[in-house]
């Protein structure tokens, strides 16, 4: 055995060698992923120049949420983001039984409206690609921070049924000429390899349920009029014919399909903008319909084949803009059969500019059984001057005012267009470029946060599926006063209100419940806040 050898160190060593261990650790936590770090984190602001920040995001470190908390009774909490640069930040506050001067909101719970179906985004071809550009930990924190409780906890999601526009190519799922049987029907590798994955990988984070629906564009070039995946063409045929019976069955081959891989779908839309893609290139993927046309489709052909499916997906008309509203619904939901199959109606937000909102409330006064949902919004497209506007505040703006105009219009949620896009807004085989929440720069392994997705993080994190809009009254309406609000009740019994300053000046301003009290409080220039208390 080898002589003992006894270790002699002297107190000032040891004190130092700690600290330096201590040190060691801290840097060690500082390079460790965002899983590895409980705790809200704040953003990391880069401004490009465009009128706000964006938060930066990488593979080590990325802004994140508590989880959501109620507050004690006769307490709230806000959430507040500006232009200024706050981005969800939290604050807590105490009700009170003074009447505040000026402007008030008071909520009256006894008037309800509609149910919320929740908030979300799409996970297109490009959405896919671009995540998949990120490193694994920072494609982890991108999904956590639409899908987990540290983010803003997204649970609608859109899929197209094969290519769109935002693909990198036009393709359908069958390509064989009259496989009437769909025995050569395959999922792309766009599915299998990209937005499968990544949709279990979504699914295992949210704490939330989430509701995936499906949408086509094209029909395989062999069932369409102008024999082109690629353009504008109407389905071969008339509804109740082989033509129509097959594209109804790729449907439920469309679910088939993804059942197998654990993946399921709560509802499809007949056809993604069946107005010929007014919006659209001429290039551009598309089935055209008309109003009598998806009515004859439905009733014959696809309601009967997603009724027979053991699926349970429900079904969505139009899916188109809301110009088309009522006459759609009319057409379609005036025939007793159609209506039958249909859920609710599907609507984009692109000529809302030119289109009051009130028809959406006729169309829900009309058939009030059948909601409507917002399936497709984007900014930057061709008709402004860039695509991509890194840190613009007026556009996350543009999304909450949609949202709050349209839920107080029975609209019961909200979808975004693709939930990741590349600096230049695509990747898009027909050059349609937009813009997008979160912009990935797969060089440097970074994505950005843009004003945009924190809009939406104002409704999606606080408003879950289940919750209803309540009445909700101001005191008073002026130009330079005017702020965008709406009310709404949770499953588990809190209030939140969503509160939009849209003007350049801040906005005093208060909150009345009358079974807890009133907030004094104020709505700074430029800024969006969630309200959210209990009763008891």
């Amino acid at each position: 055995h080898p002589p003992a050898v006894t270790l002699r160190v002297s107190p000032c060593r040891a004190m130092r060698a700690v600290g330096i261990l201590s040190w060691l650790l801290l840097l060690l936590m500082l390079l460790l992923p965002v899983a590895q770090v409980t705790g809200a984190r704040p953003c990391i602001p880069k401004d490009f120049g465009h009128g706000s920040v964006v938060c930066v995001c990488n593979a080590t470190y990325c802004d994140t949420l508590d989880p959501l908390v109620l507050p004690a009774p006769g307490s709230y909490v806000k959430y507040e983001s500006s232009k200024a640069g706050k981005r969800l930040e939290r604050s807590e506050g105490k009700f009170h039984w003074a009447l505040p001067t000026g402007l008030l909101l008071t909520l009256d719970i006894s008037t309800l409206y509609q149910h919320v179906k929740g908030f979300g985004g799409s996970l297109s071809d490009a959405a896919a690609m671009n995540i998949l550009k990120l490193s694994q930990p920072a494609q982890d924190n991108l999904l956590r921070s639409y899908f987990s409780e540290s983010g803003i906890e997204y649970n609608l999601v859109r899929v197209p049924m094969a290519c769109s526009d935002f693909s990198v190519r036009p393709y359908s799922y069958d390509d064989v000429p009259n496989d009437y049987e769909l025995k050569h029907f395959r999922l792309a590798d766009e599915d299998v390899k990209m937005k499968i994955p990544l949709l279990r990988r979504a699914l295992a984070m949210s704490k939330r349920p989430l509701l995936l629906f499906g949408s086509p564009w094209t029909a395989p070039a062999w069932m369409k009029s102008n024999g082109d995946v690629r353009g504008k063409g109407t389905l071969k045929g008339k509804a109740g014919d082989k033509y129509h019976k097959t594209w109804a069955n790729y449907f439920i081959k469309f679910l088939d399909e993804y059942a197998k891989h654990n993946v399921t779908f709560w509802a499809v839309t007949a056809q993604n903008e069946p107005l010929a893609g007014l919006l659209t290139p001429p290039q551009g993927p598309t089935i055209a319909f008309t109003a009598a046309q998806q009515r004859d489709f439905i009733s014959q052909d696809l309601g009967p084949a997603l009724a027979r499916s053991p699926h349970g997906t429900r079904l969505l008309m139009l899916d188109d803009q809301r110009i088309h509203l009522p006459h759609w619904a009319k057409v379609v939901l005036g025939n007793a059969t159609a209506a039958r199959y249909v859920a609710g109606l599907a609507v984009h937000w692109y000529l809302d500019a030119i289109v009051p909102p009130g028809c959406l409330e006729t169309t829900h006064k009309l058939f009030p059984d059948h909601f409507l949902l917002y399936t497709e919004a984007c900014t930057g497209f061709f008709m402004f001057r860039f695509a991509v506007s890194l840190g613009c505040w007026e556009r996350g703006d543009h999304y909450s005012y949609s949202i709050l105009t349209v839920m107080n219009h029975f609209v019961s949620g909200w979808t975004d267009w693709n939930l990741v896009l590349d600096l230049e807004g695509g990747p898009n085989w027909v050059k349609n470029f937009v813009d997008s929440p979160v912009i990935v720069d797969g060089d440097k392994d970074v994505f950005y946060k843009q004003p945009m997705f924190y809009h939406l993080g104002h409704f999606s994190k606080f408003i879950p599926e289940g919750s209803r809009r309540v009445g909700l009254r101001s005191s008073r309406r002026c130009l330079l006063c005017q702020l965008e609000h709406v009310a709404v009740l949770r499953p588990d019994g809190a209030l939140v209100l969503v509160v939009l300053n849209r003007f350049g000046r801040d906005v005093p301003f208060g909150i009345q419940d009358p079974a807890v009290g009133f907030i004094e409080t104020v709505a700074p220039a430029h800024s969006i806040q969630t309200y959210l208390w209990r009763q008891q």
